[in-house]
C-alpha cells in the first residue's frame, strides 16, 4: 500500500505541475485500460512505488490524472500503461511492463553524463523546481532582414581541447565563447537539437579504429520539452534547465538571439523493432502515422516512424512545446527539421493548407518568434518556395545552396540561376506577402560538406561511419580545386582559399537571410565526411587552432559580415522591380561590359550594379564581379560612377591578405571606365560612396 496521499487531480495542464497542494500529473491515452504512476526512490532508482489510477476518479475523457500531496519535486517519476496489444491489426502497442516517459516532462534523469554506457533509452522524468532570475530579459525581437544566423552544435562547438573554455561541450561553454561570437558579428545562434536523445543508440563502429559510433547530432528525440542533461556543466538536480536559461540570458545580454532546431517529425522509438519509450506505449495509433493495411509505420522521416502532426492531440503537444520554449526558456526562434512532414495528413497525403503549419504561423504567442522550415522530407517531398502561403514562414533555401555551388564548380548553365538567387529568389518567394527575407540562404550546414571540404573534395569519404561509404549524398555539387583532400601544392591551396572567400561574398551580399555553419569562418574540415552525424571526435568538433592558422580567413568573414550589416542595400525588404516598371531597377546585370548581358549556357561570369538610392535607406552603390571559370581570368569594364563619386575596390578574393578585403573607408580608387581583372573562381567588390549622411 502506497504511503503517498493522493486525490483525483486535474486533467489540465498536461504533464507534472507543482501546485500548493502537491504535484498534479496528467497524461493523455485514449485507448489505455489501466494507468499507473511510478514514483522512484531518490537513493535507489530500482525501487519505485506504483500508484494505480482509478478510471472512476482519475480519468476525464481521454485524460488520466492524479494529484500527489506534498510530493518532493526531486522524486523521479514515469508511467506504466496497459491496453490492447495488436500491432498488425488495430495498431495498438500497449505494453504494461514498459516504463514510459511523460511527453510533457521538463527534465529527464539518468543521462547526465555524456556517453555513459549505462545511459540508454531508459530514462525517468523529473519535475523542475527552479526559481530563475531572468534579470528583466525579454525577447530581442530583431527584424529578420537584419538577422545573420550561426548554426552550431552545443557539444561540438567547444568540446575540442583547443577551445580554451572551462566547461567544454556544454551550454556554459557557449557562454564562454560569446566574445568570439560578438567579434564575428552574427546576430543569432541556431542550436542543433538540444532536447534529450540517446547518443548511444548507434550500434556501428568505425572500421578503422574499432571505436563505437554515436548519435552525435541528436535528431532522434526522446523528449520535446526536456533540455539535454549532458550538455550541462554541473549534472543533476535539473541543472540542465538552469544552465540553458543562463546561456540564453547571457546571449541576449550580448545582443544574440537563440533559435532551436526542433524535430517534430519523428521520435527515437523508430519502427516496430525500436524501443518503446513514450508515445508508442501511450497511444500508438494517435501519435504515429500507420499504414492502413500492413500497420507498418509510414516513414517519411527516414528514421523509422512519422509523427501524426495534424492529429488534434499532436498539434496541441507541438504548440504547447513551442509555447514552453518561448515563454519559459526565452527562445527567439525555431528551425523545423523536415518541416514538410508537418503538412501531411493521417494517411501521409500532402494537405493543401495544413492545420499545423497554419496554427504555428497564426499563433499569437509566437507572433514575434522566427519560424524557419526545412521545406522537404525524407520521402522526396520538396517544397522550397511553396511550403506555406503564410509570410511568417521562412525557409532553408536549398535552391540557393545548389545553384551557388554549381556556379562555383564551373558548371554550365548556371549564371541565370545564380542571378535569381543573388536577387532574393523571386521565382520562389515573390508571391502573396512574401519577401526576400523569407529565404534563408546558406552554402553549407551541419548536413553535408563543410565549406572547406566543399572546395577540397569531389567525393564523400564516409567510411569511418561504418556503412561502407554508402550513407550521405553522392552528388555534393563540389569541386576539389585540383587535388582530392589534403595537399601541399600552393596553387591548389590558393584556389581553395579564393573559392571559400568567393562563396562567402555571394552568401553575405545576396538578398535574403544568410546562415553560416560554425567553423566555416576559419576553415573547419570533416576530412571529406559529408554525413558526420555519428562522430563524437575531431571530425565533428571545432578545432580552434584553425582560428589562428586561418586568421586571415576569419578576418575576411568578420569584415564581410560587418559590410553587410552596415549597408541596407544588401538587406532589402522587397524584391527588385522588373525592368521597365519605372524608377530605378535597383540592380543592373552585366557581362564583361556595361549594357551587355550573357545568359547563355556556356557563360561562367556575372557582374551586377546595386543602386544604393533604390533601397529603403539611401545607401552607397556597389558593383560586384564574379568569375566561375576554373581557368580563365575575366576582364570586367566597370560602369560609370555617379557624379562626384569614384569607385573603390574593397574586396578581391584573389588578393593576398590583407588586401583581400579592406575595412571601410579603405580601398584603392579606380579610374573611370577601368577594366578590372577577376581571377578564376574569384570575386571583386567595388563601392561608390555617397556623401556623408544616414545609412541603413
Amino acid at each position: 500500500m502506497s504511503s503517498y496521499k493522493v486525490t483525483a487531480g486535474s486533467p489540465t495542464p498536461f504533464g507534472a505541475t507543482k501546485t500548493p497542494a502537491g504535484i498534479n500529473f496528467s497524461i493523455f491515452s485514449r485507448h489505455a485500460e489501466k494507468v499507473w504512476l511510478l514514483l522512484y526512490d531518490k537513493r535507489d532508482p530500482k525501487l519505485y512505488t506504483r500508484i494505480p489510477l482509478d478510471p472512476r476518479h482519475n480519468k476525464t475523457g481521454n485524460v488520466w490524472h492524479i494529484l500527489v500531496r506534498k510530493l518532493d519535486p526531486a522524486i523521479p517519476y514515469a508511467f506504466k500503461v496497459a491496453g490492447p496489444h495488436d500491432p498488425r491489426g488495430s495498431g495498438h502497442a500497449f505494453d504494461k511492463e514498459a516504463i514510459l516517459l511523460d511527453p510533457y516532462a521538463r527534465a529527464l534523469i539518468d543521462g547526465e553524463q555524456w556517453s555513459d554506457p549505462a545511459s540508454g533509452f531508459a530514462r525517468r522524468c523529473q519535475v523542475t523546481d527552479i526559481n530563475f532570475d531572468w534579470q528583466g530579459d525579454r525577447p530581442l525581437k530583431k527584424t529578420i532582414r537584419d538577422t545573420i544566423i550561426y548554426e552550431m552544435h552545443v557539444r561540438g562547438f567547444t568540446r575540442h581541447e583547443s577551445s580554451g573554455v572551462n566547461h567544454p561541450g556544454t551550454y556554459a561553454g557557449i557562454v564562454e565563447k560569446i566574445p568570439y561570437l560578438q567579434k564575428l558579428g552574427i546576430t543569432a545562434v541556431e542550436l542543433m537539437p538540444v532536447t534529450e536523445f540517446n547518443e548511444n543508440e548507434n550500434t556501428r563502429v568505425d572500421p578503422t579504429t574499432g571505436k563505437g559510433l554515436k548519435n552525435f547530432w541528436g535528431y532522434s528525440p526522446l523528449s520535446f520539452f526536456a533540455p539535454k542533461a549532458s550538455y550541462a556543466a554541473h549534472a543533476g538536480s535539473g541543472n540542465q534547465v538552469r544552465e540553458f536559461k543562463e546561456m540564453v540570458n547571457a546571449l541576449h545580454q550580448a545582443g544574440i538571439e537563440v533559435f532551436l532546431d526542433v524535430v517534430f517529425n519523428h521520435t527515437a522509438e523508430a519502427s516496430w523493432d525500436g524501443p518503446t519509450i513514450s508515445f508508442r506505449g501511450l497511444d500508438n495509433t494517435v501519435y504515429y502515422l500507420l499504414d492502413p493495411v500492413s500497420r507498418d509505420y509510414l516513414n517519411f522521416s527516414g528514421c523509422g516512424n512519422t509523427l501524426n502532426c495534424n492529429h488534434p492531440l499532436v498539434r496541441q503537444l507541438i504548440l504547447d512545446c513551442l509555447h514552453y520554449w518561448v515563454m519559459e526558456m526565452h527562445v527567439d526562434g525555431f528551425r523545423f527539421d523536415l518541416a514538410s512532414i508537418l503538412g501531411r495528413d493521417q494517411n501521409g497525403e500532402v494537405l493543401s493548407n495544413p492545420p499545423m503549419v497554419e496554427i504555428i504561423a497564426e499563433d499569437p504567442i509566437l507572433a514575434d518568434t522566427k519560424i524557419i522550415a526545412e521545406a522537404w522530407d525524407a520521402a522526396g517531398l520538396y517544397q522550397v518556395g511553396s511550403f506555406s502561403r503564410y509570410p511568417r514562414w521562412a525557409e532553408w533555401n536549398g535552391r540557393f545552396r545548389d545553384d551557388v555551388r554549381a556556379f562555383m564548380c564551373g558548371r554550365e548553365n548556371t549564371v541565370a540561376s545564380l542571378a535569381t538567387r543573388i536577387a532574393g529568389s523571386s521565382d520562389l518567394y515573390q508571391r502573396s506577402d512574401l519577401r526576400p527575407f523569407n529565404s534563408i540562404n546558406f552554402i553549407a550546414s551541419h548536413d553535408g560538406f563543410t565549406l572547406h571540404d566543399l572546395v577540397s573534395y569531389n567525393e564523400k569519404h564516409n567510411r569511418a561511419n561504418g556503412e561502407e561509404n554508402r550513407d550521405g549524398m553522392d552528388d555534393n555539387i563540389s569541386w576539389n580545386s585540383g587535388v582530392e583532400g589534403k595537399t601541399t601544392r600552393d596553387a591548389v591551396r590558393k584556389m581553395r582559399n579564393r573559392r571559400m572567400r568567393t562563396f562567402a561574398v555571394i552568401l553575405f551580399l545576396s538578398q535574403g537571410v544568410p546562415m553560416l555553419a560554425a567553423g566555416d569562418e576559419f576553415g573547419r574540415t570533416q576530412q571529406g565526411n559529408n554525413n558526420a552525424y555519428c562522430h563524437d571526435n575531431d571530425i565533428s568538433w571545432l578545432d580552434w587552432r584553425l582560428l589562428e592558422t586561418n586568421s586571415d580567413l576569419f578576418r575576411f568573414f568578420r569584415l564581410l559580415i560587418q559590410l553587410r550589416k552596415d549597408h541596407a542595400v544588401f538587406r532589402r525588404t522587397d524584391f527588385f522591380p522588373p525592368p521597365g516598371s519605372g524608377g530605378s531597377a535597383g540592380i543592373v546585370w552585366q557581362a564583361e561590359r556595361p549594357g551587355s548581358q550573357n545568359w547563355s549556357p556556356d557563360c561562367r561570369h556575372l557582374a551586377f550594379f546595386l543602386d544604393g538610392t533604390a533601397c529603403t535607406y539611401r545607401d552607397d552603390d556597389f558593383f560586384i564581379m564574379l568569375n566561375g571559370d576554373r581557368q580563365k581570368t575575366r576582364l570586367f569594364v566597370i560602369p560609370p560612377a555617379r557624379k562626384r563619386r569614384t569607385w573603390r575596390k574593397i574586396i578581391d578574393t584573389a588578393a593576398p591578405p590583407p588586401a583581400d578585403i579592406m575595412p571601410e573607408p579603405g580601398g584603392s580608387v579606380l579610374e573611370p571606365k577601368a577594366a578590372v581583372k577577376v581571377a578564376p573562381m574569384g570575386a571583386v567588390v567595388l563601392i561608390s560612396r555617397r556623401p556623408a549622411g544616414k545609412r541603413g
